[in-house]
């Protein structure tokens, strides 16, 4: 496939260079006023993004995640098989090790990875509980492989549905994790709870000292199912999360800051809990992953079948990408070239699966 070859100019830059943190964007003005406003979306190619038809990277994944960097080379979690895949510079996988204790069900299994120093963190559900381990990585390009597992945090309440699953490193080196309800919408207001919450850490998994509440790993609470967590260079954080049948939200995330849920879903403008800055309606979003890049958070949604840009110094706007194009889009990282590349979740139970899916797209932006 000729979108395929062009992979190999793409990869020969990516390997070069170390993975970075999604964080090149414009600041934006934290501290501001923010705008409280449903979207006011442009389907068209406008933003940030290059006009034109993505690279194809890879095919044939089975129900990915999430993808992350170690040294240049792609890695990727395959949420129903429990596998971490890494990838070559022509787009082939190769199995660089197996999380046995995945055992998903619904929405749960093998979810969100992150790197840090050397070692591969990931989110996964283990029967009645989603936990966070540690394991060194090993070798070389083509020949990685995942040493014994070290548990940062267990006992976060899993189910079916709402098991959020998203970790990535901040530019304060430490672990922030999306904590879903697990379908006990009670556990979001719960701050002794850690469902519905996105979670900050130690790479050991200890409270730091400067987390809003003492003694806690809560950063925030009142989430229902958050997604994607980037962060601008400014610092500030920004969450996509999944509502239930009124809105899916946008947020700007503050330290200590109760999101609402399930008091309230979407901008209600009601004393003691923060609006979303953006909010848009189910069928059209289910916001997953998310990055920050070109001076605007980029969003992967799923149901929506669309990339939403929605850039930092109008976070009411949005412009639309690769709308219906290549189905359901589960997350969306910065490569260390620069590229976007954007994960695809077709063969999630939920999609409808084409012949090369799921898949890995390079956009480029500018």
């Amino acid at each position: 496939m000729m979108e395929r070859r062009r992979f190999a100019a793409l990869a020969a830059a990516a390997f070069a260079l170390a993975a970075v943190p999604g964080c090149t964007a414009e600041p934006s003005a934290p501290g501001g006023p923010l705008p409280q406003a449903t979207s006011t979306a442009s389907p068209g190619p406008a933003g940030a993004v290059v006009p034109g038809d993505p690279d194809v990277i890879s095919t044939g994944l089975d129900a990915p995640w999430a993808i992350a960097f170690h040294e240049g080379v792609p890695l990727i979690s395959e949420r129903d098989s429990g596998r971490i895949l890494e990838l070559d510079d022509a787009g082939n996988t190769r199995e660089a090790g197996m999380i046995q204790d995945a055992a998903g069900r619904g929405e749960g299994g093998l979810l969100g990875i992150a790197v840090r120093d050397g070692s591969l963190f990931t989110y996964f559900t283990a029967g009645t509980e989603n936990r966070i381990e540690r394991r060194e990585l090993s070798g070389g390009p083509g020949s990685l492989t995942l040493g014994p597992a070290t548990t940062v945090l267990d006992g976060i309440p899993a189910g079916p549905i709402h098991n959020g699953g998203r970790i990535a490193f901040g530019p304060d080196g430490l672990l922030y994790a999306t904590t879903g309800d697990a379908g006990d919408r009670e556990n979001a207001q719960d701050r002794d709870a850690l469902a519905g919450k996105i979670l900050r850490m130690t790479t050991d998994g200890d409270a730091p000292e400067d987390n809003p509440f003492p003694g806690s790993l809560v950063y925030s609470y009142g989430h229902r199912n958050p997604q994607g967590i980037a962060w601008d260079s400014s610092g500030t954080l920004y969450a996509s999360e999944f509502g239930q049948n009124t809105w899916d939200e946008l947020n700007v995330i503050t330290p200590g800051g109760n999101y609402g849920w399930p008091e309230v879903e979407g901008i209600a403008g009601e004393e003691g809990f923060i609006d979303p800055v953006q909010q848009w309606d189910p069928g059209d979003a289910s916001p997953s992953g998310i990055a920050v890049a070109g001076g605007s958070i980029f969003i992967a949604n799923l149901r929506g079948e669309r990339l939403r840009e929605v850039p930092l110094d109008g976070l009411d706007s949005s412009t639309e990408h690769l709308a219906a194009e290549y189905g359901r889009l589960r997350d969306v990282v910065t490569a260390p070239d620069g590229t976007l590349w954007v994960l695809t979740s077709n063969t999630d139970g939920r999609g409808t699966p084409g012949p090369e899916d799921d898949r890995v797209l390079a956009l480029r932006i500018g």
